[in-house]
């Protein structure tokens, strides 16, 4: 650190920026099951063939404030001096229409924000509260790490529930329509609303009352998992992967710093944002069984070899440094900002 304080400065909220993923090497798909579903197996060959994996031994190739502190201070005697601003909330900060583009931190965004992605605090702690079962959000990645992999060996693919599977809150209208599928064919699909905290009454779960909160470790027993979009990207999604199961992701809109390197096709099974085409995909993925298999299977690798919390906090600090590079003025502290400093000047002070 550049001052004998070792400062490093930042917002009153907290801080964020942006990273790529190790990725996993996979060979391309020789065989073809049947004319019928030729369309969504070219799909599969082009998105395989145009994969092209980081390499594993290059850390930089990556390209609640407590948890994001906590990875700062992981990472603090690596920076020099700084400043920054770093959004907590959900929703972006910055459009693309503002002038000037000032740098804001944010954990997700769309293309239409000039928002710098940062790992979102939840990698550490908090996130959205579902009583009973998270009652301070769903807590440390590298232990619930841990807990869906277990789950994930009690249910291994040939042993799940060929039904497709969705648990969570109204928190966007995009979910209703497989909702609404689930009612219609609940062979099909096994999709229901729970409460969250802005429920009021059975209007906010399309006239029906709300399900029970499902523990993430019991969606492991399903071959096919939903993501949606909730306020912002979902925090689920990371975790869905590591069931082992198949994972289908509603929209491509929003994103988390991690996203880019997870490719349709390659990890998940993209699903069009308003349901169209997801009974055709389930009907797919149902007569390819080994197919939707391999899919899974690599999701999870993926997940599970590059999502580690050590490939968090690499990321970390491959972001800040290079957002220190385009600062051009010496640091000082200004009045409301908090100070982050490393822990043992703390214990000095």
């Amino acid at each position: 650190m550049g001052q004998p304080e070792m400062d490093l400065v930042k917002s009153s909220r907290c801080l964020l920026w942006l990273l790529l993923l190790l990725l996993i090497p996979v060979q391309g798909r020789q065989k073809e099951s049947g004319s019928k579903w030729k369309i969504f197996i070219d799909q599969i060959n082009r998105a395989l063939e145009n994969y092209e994996p980081c390499s594993s031994q290059n850390c930089s190739c990556y390209q609640g404030c407590s948890g994001v502190e906590h990875f700062i201070l992981e990472v603090i005697g690596q920076l020099p001096d700084m400043e920054m601003v770093i959004n907590v909330r959900d929703y972006p900060q910055v459009p693309r229409w503002m002038e000037p583009a000032i740098p804001v931190f944010s954990f997700s965004k769309t293309s239409e924000y000039h928002d710098i992605m940062y790992p979102a605090w939840t990698f550490w702690e908090g996130g959205p509260a579902v009583w009973p079962i998270y009652p301070t959000g769903l807590g440390r990645w590298d232990l619930f790490r841990e807990d869906l992999v277990r789950s994930a060996a009690q249910w291994p693919w040939k042993k799940k529930n060929s039904t497709a599977y969705f648990r969570g809150s109204r928190t966007s209208p995009e979910r209703d329509p497989l909702i609404l599928l689930s009612r219609k064919n609940p062979k099909l699909v096994d999709a229901e609303y729970t409460k969250n905290q802005a429920w009021k009454s059975m209007k906010d779960t399309l006239g029906k009352p709300a399900a029970k909160d499902v523990h993430l470790v019991d969606h492991c027993k399903y071959k096919y998992l939903f993501n949606f979009r909730g306020v912002a990207a979902s925090f689920r999604f990371k975790h869905l992967f590591l069931c082992g199961s198949l994972v289908f992701h509603v929209g491509s809109a929003w994103l988390e710093f991690f996203y880019p390197q997870l490719k349709p096709w390659v990890h998940y099974i993209p699903v069009k944002t308003d349901l169209s085409n997801v009974q055709e995909l389930l009907q797919f993925v149902k007569a390819n069984d080994d197919i939707a298999q391999e899919i899974a299977e690599r999701g999870s690798q993926f997940i599970i070899n590059h999502l580690q919390m050590d490939d968090v906090t690499c990321y970390w600090e491959n972001l800040l440094t290079e957002y220190s590079k385009f600062l051009s003025y010496n640091v000082t502290r200004r009045k409301g900002y908090d100070q982050v400093i490393p822990k043992i000047l703390k214990i000095e002070l």
